[in-house]
């Protein structure tokens, strides 16, 4: 039997999008696959008074089971209120590659999903995402479209070259497909390891500074769909303090380098208004565990190494929607 979203007590994007675009900020899309990972993101987004998108791969439906993730994001809900503070939950299915699988989300509670059809040829991109739109839109559920393609690994999306968003087919493809919202390619990528050290130069301190974005491709698909919502996947900012860390006890992250903060900054009050960020997550919570590993190697208790990490992943989604994205106190 279907479960409609808004007997979750989750919302849609459609309201969130257009506060954001209006009020020069992005929000959140921070994704989840266990309970620590939750929490983090609850906490943050409460004592932040900010709006939040809970995102789920398929790889985290397989990973965790798409019935507990259902059951999390009504708990969230819920946490959220009891932590003193009811803030706007969504959630996101990221990177849906097939009718069937957005369906099933739609079908198990999602009050959002994207199908990227980008890796299609721009009319099969067209005819998928048109169809997704068409059953989403009958449960009131949004829906995410893509053009272009970023480069790099994450989960299950792997691409080897990318690819920017040409503006001149924005306005026709969002048309055409009836979207909601609208993922762009304009140098962002998956992953930690987004460039190489061939692609970025280095300042005075000798710190590797990665190629900008292209805010001209930005501003060019804002003039062709003026306040329509856009949106940058594969924003993480690597932070080096966290790469330094893992590398310090005993890991190996050779050269990773992100997306700087400044430029998400610069994004976020345009009419980007969600931005993913995953892997540095990632390596919030690995750094947190190989220091607690390192520093007590007797300990085996999982709420001994994972509490810290889920503290160390709340400090640093604070900061993000604080002084990157902008949506403290939105809520």
């Amino acid at each position: 039997m279907a479960v409609s979203y808004k007997d979750l007590g989750l919302v849609n994007t459609k309201e969130l999008f257009k506060k954001a675009v209006d009020g020069g900020y992005a929000i959140p899309a921070y994704n989840f696959n266990n309970l620590e990972q939750l929490q983090a993101i609850i906490q943050a987004c409460v004592e932040t008074k900010s709006p939040v998108i809970l995102q789920v791969s398929s790889g985290a439906r397989k990973y965790a089971n798409a019935t507990l993730l259902r059951n999390m994001a009504r708990g969230a809900v819920e946490y959220a209120a009891e932590l003193g503070y009811e803030i706007p939950v969504v959630l996101h299915l990221d990177h849906g590659d097939t009718f069937e699988l957005c369906k099933d989300c739609i079908d198990n509670g999602f009050s959002s999903v994207m199908i990227d059809g980008s890796h299609h040829p721009y009319e099969e991109n067209i005819a998928l995402t048109k169809k997704v739109v068409e059953y989403a839109h009958a449960h009131g559920v949004t829906v995410e479209g893509e053009l272009g393609v970023l480069a790099g690994v994450e989960d299950d999306v792997v691409a080897e070259h990318s690819t920017y968003t040409k503006p001149e087919e924005v306005e026709d493809f969002v048309k055409r497909t009836g979207v909601d919202s609208l993922a762009i390619s304009i140098g962002t990528s998956h992953g930690a390891h987004k460039f190489t050290p061939a692609q970025c130069t280095k300042n005075a301190d000798g710190v590797l500074v990665p190629p900008p974005l292209k805010f001209e491709i930005l501003e060019e698909i804002e003039k062709r769909i003026p306040g329509f919502p856009i949106v940058l996947h594969g924003a993480s900012s690597v932070p080096m303090q966290y790469v330094n860390q893992i590398n310090e006890f005993g890991g190996s992250l050779a050269a990773a380098v992100g997306i700087p903060e400044e430029q998400l900054r610069k994004a976020a009050k345009s009419a980007v208004c969600k931005i993913n960020i995953d892997s540095d997550g990632r390596l919030a919570m690995t750094a947190a565990v190989r220091k607690v590993f390192m520093e007590k190697p007797g300990e085996f208790d999982p709420r001994k190494y994972l509490g810290p990490a889920r503290d160390e992943l709340k400090q640093l989604y604070m900061n993000k929607n604080i002084n990157v994205l902008g949506s403290a106190e939105q809520a």
